[in-house]
């Protein structure tokens, strides 16, 4: 069966280096009628059980390990089975928010997980987190980007264990080389293309955020 993509938005609060901010966050849901991974269980676990309607979830997948894309990840995972999903270079941003739950599987560049009629590729794209990834899904002309790259530029790299040189190298090499019409689906905000931020990466640079 054809996978598709559903999507919902989740609230709650991210916090890091001492301060807290309110956010709101794409959940992204990529399967079938039958089974489905969750890319970036944020905030509400409930919320986005709900989402998957009874179908099998086959994986939880987080792409990078600050609190307000894991915090509903254990509570997910415990409802439904599914085993959590993270790239080793972020088990110390994972450990602030759960140091009582590992995650059960680790993503490695390059990695292929496959769910309905989808392949989705992982691509460690670091920066925003040292563990941060993108995953590439090109039978749904879409890359899942976390908080690597927003319609408008690179994700923050402001606070601990990020380095804008280090996102900005990741855009460049992993994410700006996909086919233009690549649908960019992000961790927050509106979804853009790869053909509609390429042009802007040297302003990106100039402004250095």
């Amino acid at each position: 069966m054809a996978a598709r993509i559903d999507h919902l938005v989740t609230s709650g609060t991210f916090a890091l280096d001492g301060g807290e901010w309110d956010v709101d966050n794409n959940v992204w849901i990529v399967g079938d009628d039958t089974e489905a991974i969750v890319i970036d269980a944020a905030h509400d676990a409930d919320a986005i059980e709900t989402a998957l309607n009874g179908r099998a979830l086959r994986a939880i997948v987080c792409t990078h390990a600050h609190n307000d894309h894991i915090d509903a990840a254990p509570a997910l995972a415990a409802a439904t089975g599914a085993p959590i999903l993270l790239h080793p270079d972020d088990l110390p941003l994972w450990k602030r928010t759960h140091p009582d739950r590992a995650p059960d599987g680790e993503l490695t560049d390059g990695q292929e997980l496959r769910i309905a009629d989808a392949t989705l590729t992982v691509l460690h794209t670091p920066g925003h987190a040292p563990g941060a990834v993108c995953l590439y899904a090109p039978g749904l002309t879409t890359v899942f980007t976390g908080d690597t790259l927003f319609r408008g530029g690179p994700g923050a790299t402001g606070r601990s264990f990020s380095h804008f040189p280090t996102i900005i190298g990741s855009i460049r090499e992993r994410l700006l080389p996909l086919p233009p019409e690549t649908k960019v689906r992000t961790g927050h905000g509106d979804s853009t293309t790869i053909g509609a931020e390429a042009p802007h990466l040297d302003e990106w640079i100039a402004r250095g955020h």
